[in-house]
């Protein structure tokens, strides 16, 4: 698989579970319109593509020292996906809250490094992009700045994708999405999740 659909595939990864940003980028399209959106699900995708450079930068530091640990290292990153991805089904199945939160109402370009900082916070999501990037070699020492590259557009162009959907849903809808909706595409992302840990653990123990 090379690195560009990887990147694209731990975006996706990392996006698609329905939380409280996802939320926040719809409610500020149905509030505020379709261009007050997508400028929120752009900040949202900058902050998923600035971790997956974080991610990208620290693999190819720490790499060459953990290449004689490659198996082990897979299976570890393996394990910490799954569990990010249990983490998310279960937190995912338990009751939400009746009132979602309100997205901040303000001009376009401030919307934008709002939801930059929001979606930055969430320590999980760097823990996820360092253990995929890690544990799937993505970045080798023989194309190191390409692979890098070709990951982290993946990566952002998925988010921003994800994102922009989102926002588009919100300005046709005129609502948020239903519990069992939230709770399907939290599932379906959740899974991606999990299955790019279990290739990574079998990929460690062959």
């Amino acid at each position: 698989m090379t690195p560009f659909v990887e990147g694209m595939l731990a975006g996706y990864g990392i996006a698609i579970p329905i939380g409280a940003i996802a939320i926040l980028i719809m409610d500020a399209s149905i509030r505020r319109g379709l261009a007050a959106g997508l400028m929120a699900g752009a900040g949202a995708a900058t902050a998923d593509f600035l971790y997956a450079t974080l991610a990208v930068v620290a693999g190819a530091v720490v790499a060459p020292v953990l290449a004689p640990f490659a198996a082990p290292l897979r299976i570890a990153g393996g394990i910490v996906l799954i569990a990010i991805a249990g983490l998310g089904i279960w937190r995912g199945m338990k009751v939400e809250s009746d009132k979602a939160p309100r997205a901040p109402a303000s001009h376009p370009l401030r919307t934008y490094l709002q939801f930059v900082g929001l979606t930055i916070i969430n320590p999980m999501t760097v823990v996820y992009f360092t253990a995929l990037v890690l544990g799937t070699g993505t970045i080798d020492a023989r194309s190191r700045i390409a692979s890098g590259l070709l990951f982290i557009a993946g990566a952002g162009l998925a988010s921003l994708s994800w994102q922009s959907l989102l926002a588009l849903l919100g300005s046709i809808a005129g609502r948020r999405l239903t519990p069992r909706m939230r709770l399907a595409a939290t599932v379906v992302g959740n899974l991606i999740v999990f299955g790019l840990g279990a290739r990574l653990v079998i990929a460690g123990l062959a």
